[in-house]
């Protein structure tokens, strides 16, 4: 066993069945998301967890969008979009599930359990 602090989080692997369900989203999306169906974190964290996960392969950034709008900082917001990457590993939460189906969102939500999904 190497020495150290194993690689790995609850927070990445819970926004790893987020983003599974979703099929990409940005980071305020994905916090939303993730104070309804998991134990609450600060939007800190879950952004911090996003970068760790890109680095670590588990995300990967799809796009970034800028757009425009009236927010307290000005006119316009930059919005990063994440997706899976090709080291995340997804077990298929049905509780992630669940709450996308209510809500009507998530790519999929019709047969996202399916072991081909997986």
């Amino acid at each position: 066993m190497g020495r150290g602090r194993p690689i790995g989080s609850v927070i990445r692997n819970n926004i790893a069945e987020i983003l599974f369900v979703m099929g990409k989203g940005y980071g305020y999306d994905i916090y939303k998301a993730y104070r309804v169906v998991f134990p609450p974190c600060t939007l800190r964290s879950i952004y911090y967890h996003l970068n760790k996960g890109v680095q670590t392969g588990e995300f990967a950034v799809e796009s970034v969008k800028k757009e425009e709008g009236e927010y307290s900082w000005g006119s316009v917001v930059e919005k990063t979009y994440y997706k899976l990457g090709s080291a995340a590993r997804v077990q298929g939460d049905s509780k992630v599930r669940e709450h996308f189906e209510r809500k009507g969102e998530g790519r999929g939500v019709r047969s996202i359990m399916e072991p081909n999904n997986l």
